[in-house]
């Protein structure tokens, strides 16, 4: 049972992703926030660690920046009881981000990643509703923190893709003509 799992999912071309790998020139790393006690930022710089980052301890040295120019929360109520009270939400999270390298130059141009998840909070249960939205920011804020690693390892491997094991192969030489 498991070898044909394991046939039919390498069949289709599944395959897990590979790990960020940054390359030696971008050290050492530092991500900016506009909150400098940002739990996102955090999250960032500790994955931007796992990922072979040497993080940036002096302000002064250059260094590559992980800048996250803006973090958005919102609440949309998506439905309402009969009385008018809202009952379900959709909890946005949206962050406008950019990579700079020590030079100057954009390796990742500022982009957005806006991230949702629906939850119900019925008006009579408001201890519960808050705990549910904070669990699910705190998912959120999880899965931001992968969805902009992902984009940065994406720019990367196509920027240095030597550096990620996925360069293109050389060109096969042609055969001479015969004469």
């Amino acid at each position: 049972m498991l070898l044909a799992l394991v046939a039919l999912c390498s069949a289709c071309g599944f395959h897990l992703r590979n790990a960020l790998v940054l390359p030696a020139e971008l050290n050492p790393v530092r991500v900016v926030a506009p909150d400098p006690y940002s739990p996102l930022a955090e999250s960032l710089a500790d994955a931007m660690t796992r990922a072979g980052a040497q993080p940036a301890t002096d302000p002064a040295q250059p260094s590559t920046t992980l800048q996250v120019l803006s973090e958005r929360w919102g609440d949309t109520p998506i439905s309402i009881d009969e009385k008018g009270r809202a009952q379900e939400f959709s909890l946005r999270y949206a962050v406008i981000f950019t990579l700079v390298d020590p030079a100057g130059n954009v390796v990742v141009p500022q982009q957005a990643v806006e991230l949702s998840r629906d939850y119900v909070a019925p008006p009579t249960d408001a201890v519960g509703a808050t705990s549910e939205r904070e669990l699910l920011a705190k998912e959120l804020r999880r899965e931001m923190s992968t969805a902009i690693l992902r984009r940065v390892g994406a720019a990367l491997n196509v920027t240095h893709p030597e550096d990620r094991g996925n360069a293109p192969a050389p060109a096969a030489a042609a055969p001479a003509p015969q004469s």
